[in-house]
């Protein structure tokens, strides 16, 4: 169906439109008949500009044959200037070949707009809020988070260049069970470096990482903070032992869950609030700071970082309208939602019998902040595994008086790594994923960005580093980005001969890019705008990626098969007649290098002068 960014679409639709009120009118169709006018670009352009199907959608309600019907769109259409001829072609498809001034129209727009050519203000006026990556901060981003940064940045990015006022948001999960145990896995490492001797936790964070945030508070603070290991772990629970039988690990005795919350529950006793508070924040600070460097050196920012612990005294008040509203009941000393009312699975617990708040009843607050801040729309880039999380989220809002369609939930897939066929191991042996930031040392932010939202966000997706990595055709990055480098090129060669790119000979002489290659281009260039608008629409950054890769195989193909600078342009052997075609190629090149780097930014890539 057309847009509303691209002139010619519009004006076309318009006369299209003013047909079937004609018809109307004479009482030829009904006149409560409102079919959709859906302009396409035919992929051969024998078959025009754009084609329409209406005379084949409106045949039946108008009682007459597809054909005969479309001659009656025809004749405003012929008689329009926008027109150079249309024809009906098939059972009644009707097919329209552009005047040639208004076909070298998007030149002239390309090279007005610049920078800004795609950008449109059809949203504007809407707020909408991004919120996407909000990983836990307790250990790096690994690969599978990265997806979700490109992802949800390139959606941010379309939406802006569609008119929404967005807000890109990252929420830190700052409170709750995981802080503890980071908090308490840093005590112990903390311990280790004073001397004590540790059995370290099954259920504490394992990472190196731990190991020196306890080295590095150990030469800040001595022994200052230092309690004996039997203090810590008295009267705590016997952590699980592990055996293996029959080649699998198997639990054969304790329970780790009770035997880190016993040892969360007497490090909180012993070092006191304050104590306490020196190495959850020392722990946390420094996570989220490396996250914040990760993501920003991805190209990756937000607007706002949201604390989990700004929501302490908006829990409740979340809960008092749900209170209200008829939506909590008590059972079993517990505070329940009900969340089947509205086609959840189950009730959902928000406050246990010893008075703790779920981790569901922040997340209520916290959507429930959302909206009150006055997004329009608000949009969560989650993980694949979120998926049963959805219902009961929906539900809440409804129960609070908040349409749920409001709520856009996109789930990422998760990613395997490969090198070439052979699957790359995700993890160490010390359960420490690949992070985000070793991919990007392999493979460059680049190729990482543009593999990570190539494909539909829905699907698992196979990350090969080595065709990330490669200069050839088969690497779509590669070869986008060296189109845009070839064009460079070019014109650096033109300045080495001494000669100057000149606009308006090459506007006037563009009537003689006449080659179907030349005409693929021109209509490939002139989808962009509805392709922008396609893809904020549908939430989908592979369809601006599927875009740039067909333009840049249109542009090697074109450029491959005809040659841009005339052979005798180094002696100024050149004819007359080649320097004009010259300098209309230029113009053409010109318009493709800018949508391809327009493209590029929005996916948040790099446009290369040179490869």
């Amino acid at each position: 169906m057309t847009t509303q960014t691209d002139p010619k679409t519009n004006q076309l639709t318009q006369l299209f439109q003013a047909t079937l009120d004609e018809l109307k009118a004479e009482g030829t169709l009904p006149a409560d008949f409102y079919p959709p006018i859906n302009l396409v670009r035919p992929k051969d352009t024998a078959h025009g500009d754009f084609a329409c199907n209406i005379a084949l959608m409106s045949a039946k309600k108008a009682g007459k044959n597809p054909r005969e019907l479309a001659e009656r769109f025809l004749v405003r259409l012929n008689a329009s200037d926008l027109v150079e001829k249309c024809d009906v072609a098939g059972a009644g498809f009707i097919n329209v070949f552009l005047n040639l001034d208004v076909k070298f129209a998007v030149l002239d727009e390309i090279f007005t707009k610049g920078e800004k050519f795609g950008l449109s203000c059809i949203h504007s006026g809407k707020k909408v809020q991004v919120e996407f990556v909000s990983a836990n901060p307790t250990s790096s981003l690994h690969v599978g988070h990265g997806r979700g940064a490109a992802y949800g940045m390139s959606v941010a990015n379309l939406l802006e260049a569609t008119g929404y006022d967005v807000c890109r948001e990252y929420y830190v999960n700052d409170a709750g069970r995981q802080m503890d145990i980071l908090a308490t896995s840093t005590y112990l490492r903390y311990l280790q470096a004073c001397g004590e001797a540790i059995t370290f936790p099954v259920n504490a964070y394992q990472g190196d990482y731990v190991v020196d945030f306890g080295k590095v508070l150990f030469d800040k603070y001595g022994d200052k903070y230092r309690h004996a290991i039997s203090d810590v772990i008295k009267d705590v629970p016997a952590d699980a032992v592990f055996e293996i039988q029959d080649g699998e690990k198997v639990q054969v005795s304790g329970d780790k869950e009770l035997h880190i919350d016993g040892l969360i529950a007497n490090t909180k006793a012993l070092l006191g609030d304050a104590g306490y508070e020196i190495f959850l924040e020392f722990a946390l600070n420094h996570i989220l700071d490396d996250i914040k460097e990760d993501l920003a050196e991805f190209g990756v920012t937000f607007e706002c970082w949201y604390s989990e612990r700004t929501l302490k005294d908006k829990i409740n008040d979340a809960l008092a309208v749900l209170d209200a509203n008829g939506y909590l009941y008590e059972k079993d000393g517990n505070i329940w939602f009900k969340s089947t009312a509205f086609g959840d699975e189950k009730d959902r617990v928000v406050k246990r019998a010893n008075g703790l708040l779920t981790y569901f009843a922040s997340d209520i607050a916290y959507h429930k902040d959302k909206f009150d801040r006055g997004f329009d729309t608000v949009i969560n880039v989650w993980g694949a595994d979120h998926h049963g999380y959805i219902p009961r989220v929906k539900a809440a809002l409804s129960a609070m008086g908040i349409d749920p369609k409001r709520l856009e939930v996109m789930l990422v897939q998760f990613v395997a790594l490969y090198r070439g066929d052979e699957k790359v191991a995700m993890s160490s042996r010390s359960g420490q994923f690949i992070t985000l930031r070793e991919l990007r040392e392999e493979v460059g932010n680049d190729a990482a960005r543009f593999y990570y939202v190539a494909r539909t966000p829905n699907v698992h997706m196979d990350f090969d580093l080595e065709l990330a990595k490669s200069q050839s055709r088969d690497n779509a990055v590669y070869y986008i980005q060296y189109a845009h480098a070839r064009i460079c090129r070019v014109f650096e060669r033109l300045e080495k001969f001494g000669v100057t790119f000149d606009d308006q000979m090459a506007k006037n002489a563009q009537h003689l890019l006449a080659l179907e290659s030349e005409n693929e281009l021109i209509k490939r260039l002139s989808a962009y705008c509805e392709t922008i608008v396609k893809a904020a629409n549908a939430r989908e950054p592979h369809i601006l990626a599927n875009y740039l890769k067909d333009l840049a195989s249109d542009f090697h193909a074109w450029y491959n098969d005809n040659r841009i600078l005339p052979k005798g342009l180094s002696d100024n052997a050149a004819t007359a007649e080649e320097i004009t075609l010259m300098q209309a190629r230029l113009r053409l090149s010109l318009a493709v290098k800018q949508v391809l780097a327009n493209g590029l930014g929005l996916l948040g890539l790099s446009a290369p002068d040179a490869m």
